[in-house]
């Protein structure tokens, strides 16, 4: 698929047919984008954890009602005691490097023909404390990947964007 029709098509799903397992080649492509998303330093201290058994997703349904019937959902967490700090020591790199793995596995996950949910709305230390997590992990997200509904429709304000002399200045 045009990266462009990638981006355009792409919406939150918020209604799956959870009846159709995502396939094992699409979950290895959309896997392997996350490992080759860009990382400060080239880390990699992202942790993916793949949720699909019944038990596994109960511990996601136990913090959030944002599954949506989804028959799988990634886990997105980095190793915080490897992250780059930058100068200043003010911030480091965890969570966007987090942010841009996930960003490239929703967005391959669309090129699969698999649609998904940036899932924000749980409590990431109660999910840590259910998958029995290392100290060191942190919690980003959870992406929710399956087929669409046949009726589920794509958000109200999907098409919503500013222009780009809204968002975009010139120096």
């Amino acid at each position: 698929m045009d990266f462009s029709t990638v981006v355009a098509e792409r919406f939150s799903c918020k209604k799956f047919d959870g009846t159709k397992m995502v396939e094992t080649e699409k979950l290895t492509a959309i896997l392997e984008a996350g490992r080759l998303a860009p990382t400060a330093k080239n880390l990699q201290e992202q942790r993916i954890y793949v949720m699909k058994s019944p038990e596994a997703l109960a511990k996601i349904d136990e913090v959030t009602p944002c599954r949506y019937g989804a028959p799988l959902a990634l886990v997105v967490a980095f190793d915080a005691t490897n992250v780059y700090t930058y100068p200043g020591g003010k911030r480091n790199s965890g969570v966007e490097d987090a942010a841009i793995v996930a960003t490239h596995m929703m967005l391959a996950a669309k090129n699969e023909g698999i649609d998904s949910c940036w899932l924000n709305n749980f409590n990431p230390d109660k999910l840590k404390d259910l998958m029995g997590l290392s100290e060191n992990e942190e919690i980003l997200m959870v992406l929710d990947l399956g087929y669409a509904a046949e009726d589920a429709p794509k958000p109200l304000n999907h098409g919503n964007r500013k222009s780009l002399s809204e968002t975009i200045t010139f120096m």
